[in-house]
C-alpha cells in the first residue's frame, strides 16, 4: 500500500531522510511517555475532597473543570484553593475552567437526590417553582405550554430520557415517558426543533464571569452558543473586566454548527465539541461527521479544540470502559482534537481516577499512530502574507528533515506556542514563559510541555538560554539539534523568528 506521505509530492523531497522518525519513541527516548493529547476533568462530589484532586493530578488530569450549572460559589471556590495548592505541592501545575451554565432548561430541585422516571408511567412539567418527584417535573420556564404541542418530544438528562406530550391545558404539559431513567435536581431538558427564546447570556452568567476573573480562572467555556454573537456579552465583560481570559465556544446546537467558521474566529480561546447536546438536537448519525468537520474547522483556525460528553460513559459504574468507548476516545484524536474531556465520569461517578488513567492509556496508544505529515502540510491552511504561519510551519517541517530533538518556544503570551502546535509536530514543543498564568493556559494545548523560566530580551543570549532550557526540563541532551521559535515584539511581525541551534 502506498502511504499519504509517498503520494504527496510535497514530501518527496524528504521522505528518505525521515523515514526512521516515525514514531515519537523512536526519535526522543527521553519524551517516550510524554502524553500530547490534554485531559480536562470536570470536578463534582465524587472528586472535589483535596484526596481525590491530588490523585487525579498525578493520574494525568491537565485541566479541570468547573461546572457552574452545579454547585454554588463556595464550592467553588473551595476547589480553586486546593487545586491550587496541590498544584504547587507537586510542582505541576494544571488549569482551571469555568463553565457557563448559558441558556439552558433545568429541572428544578429534587430534595430527595435522585428519582426514577418509570418507562411507561405518566409525568407532569410545570412551570411552577415546586419540589420535583417521580411524577412531577419543575422546570423555570413560564412559556413551557406555549412551546410544546400534543406529540412533541422531550428529552431529558442529556436525552438518556424521553417523554412524549400527550396533554396540554395551556399551563402544565403531560408526558408518557417512552424511556426512562434517574433525574436530579438542575439536569437539562432539550426540546429539538423548539426555539426557546432565551437571551444567550444570562445575567446570571455575568456574574460567574465576575467569578472567573475574581478567582482568576484560566479558560471560560460559553454554553450554547447559536451564533458568533452570541459572544459579545462575555467578550464586553471581560473587557469591561479587564481581563483577557480565553474563552471556549460550546458547540451544541445546530446553528452553531452551521455558524461554525465565524464563531471560531470570535472565540478567543477555541471551541468544545460538546456532544451530548449536539446529539439530541441532530440526528445520532450525524454526530461523527460534525465532530470531524468541527475539529477541522478549529485547526483550519490554528484555535484550541475540545472534545466532551460521554466519552467514557459506562465507567460512571464500571472500573472498565467498553470497547466502543475506547474508539470513541481514539477517533477524536486521530480527529486532531486537542483535549479530550471527562464529565460525569469525574464529577459524580465510582471512578473518577481511573477514568483519568484509562484515557491517559488510550491517548498514550493511540499518539504513536497519528497522522502528523498530513497534519504538518495540510492542516492549517497557508496563507503566503502570514509570517506566523510560514515560519512555525517550516519550523514543524525542519524538525522532520534534520531530525531535531524538540521545538523550544519562548513565549510571554503563549501565542507562538499554539501556533507552532496547531501544525502538530511529532518533536516536543517545550514552551518557556515567565508568566504561571500562561502555563496553565498552555496546558490545554495539545503537543505543548509549557514550563516557567525567566527570559533574557537580548537576542543571543535568549538562544543560548533556550537550549539550557531544553537540557534542564529534559528536552534534548548535549549535542542535540533543536528548534528555537519566537516572535521579538520590536519587529511586530509575529512569529518571526527561527534558528536551528545545537545544544551546547
Amino acid at each position: 500500500m502506498i502511504s499519504p506521505r509517498e503520494r504527496d509530492p510535497r514530501l518527496q523531497a524528504f521522505t528518505g531522510r525521515t523515514r526512521r522518525t516515525e514514531s515519537i519513541p523512536g526519535v526522543n527516548q527521553i519524551h517516550s511517555e510524554t502524553r500530547r493529547t490534554k485531559i480536562v476533568a470536570t470536578v463534582g462530589p465524587a472528586s472535589w475532597d483535596p484526596s481525590v484532586l491530588e490523585q487525579m493530578i498525578i493520574a494525568g488530569v491537565d485541566v479541570f473543570r468547573l461546572n457552574f450549572s452545579h454547585g454554588d460559589e463556595a464550592t467553588h471556590v473551595r476547589v480553586i484553593k486546593d487545586v491550587r495548592l496541590i498544584s504547587e505541592r507537586l510542582d505541576k501545575e494544571v488549569g482551571i475552567l469555568g463553565d457557563l451554565p448559558g441558556p439552558k432548561l433545568r429541572v428544578g430541585e429534587y430534595p430527595q437526590g435522585v428519582v426514577d422516571i418509570i418507562h411507561g408511567s405518566t409525568v407532569t412539567i410545570t412551570p411552577d417553582d415546586v419540589p420535583g418527584t417521580e411524577t412531577l417535573i419543575p422546570v423555570d420556564w413560564p412559556e413551557l405550554a406555549q412551546a410544546l404541542s400534543v406529540e412533541d418530544t422531550v428529552y431529558l438528562a442529556d436525552g438518556s430520557i424521553r417523554l412524549r406530550v400527550v396533554a396540554n391545558d395551556g399551563r402544565t404539559v403531560e408526558c408518557e415517558v417512552e424511556v426512562g431513567g434517574p433525574l436530579s435536581s438542575h439536569k437539562g431538558m432539550n426540546l429539538p426543533g423548539v426555539e426557546a427564546g432565551l437571551d444567550s447570556v444570562s445575567e446570571d452568567d455575568l456574574r460567574w464571569v465576575e467569578f472567573a476573573v475574581a478567582n482568576q480562572l484560566d479558560y471560560i467555556a460559553v454554553s450554547f452558543v447559536r451564533k458568533a454573537e452570541d459572544l459579545d456579552p462575555v467578550l464586553n465583560k471581560l473587557k469591561e473586566l479587564r481581563s483577557d481570559i480565553p474563552i471556549i465556544a460550546k458547540i451544541e446546537k445546530p446553528q452553531a454548527a452551521d455558524a461554525v467558521e465565524e464563531i471560531v474566529d470570535r472565540a478567543t480561546g477555541g471551541i468544545m465539541v460538546a456532544r451530548g447536546d449536539l446529539g439530541i438536537e441532530v440526528p445520532l448519525s450525524k454526530v461523527p461527521v460534525l465532530q470531524k468537520s468541527l475539529i477541522g474547522a478549529a485547526g483550519r483556525a490554528s484555535k484550541t479544540v475540545i472534545t466532551a460528553t460521554q466519552m467514557l460513559a459506562s465507567m460512571v459504574s464500571a472500573k472498565r470502559p467498553t470497547r466502543a468507548e475506547v474508539t470513541d476516545v481514539a477517533t477524536a484524536i486521530y480527529d486532531g482534537t486537542d483535549a479530550i474531556m471527562l464529565s460525569e465520569e469525574t464529577a459524580v461517578g465510582e471512578f473518577p481516577v481511573e477514568a483519568v488513567r484509562v484515557m491517559d492509556q488510550i491517548a498514550r496508544g493511540t499518539e504513536t499512530d497519528l497522522p502528523y505529515w498530513d497534519w504538518v502540510l495540510n492542516r492549517v491552511p497557508q496563507d503566503d502574507q502570514d509570517v506566523s504561519d510560514s515560519v512555525t510551519q517550516s519550523a514543524v517541517i525542519a524538525a522532520y528533515r534534520l531530525n531535531l530533538q524538540a521545538i523550544v518556544v519562548p513565549t510571554a503570551s503563549g501565542r507562538t506556542a499554539k501556533v507552532v502546535a496547531a501544525h502538530r509536530p511529532q518533536v516536543p514543543v517545550l514552551a518557556v514563559t515567565h508568566s504561571v498564568r500562561t502555563q496553565r493556559q498552555l496546558k490545554l494545548i495539545f503537543g505543548v510541555r509549557p514550563v516557567v523560566n525567566d527570559q533574557t530580551t537580548e537576542i543571543r543570549n535568549l538562544l543560548y538560554e533556550c537550549a539550557d532550557d531544553a537540557v534542564r526540563f529534559g528536552a534534548a541532551a548535549s549535542g542535540d539539534l533543536i528548534a528555537i521559535v519566537a516572535g521579538l515584539s520590536d519587529m511586530k511581525l509575529g512569529t518571526n523568528l527561527f534558528e536551528v541551534h545545537r545544544v551546547p
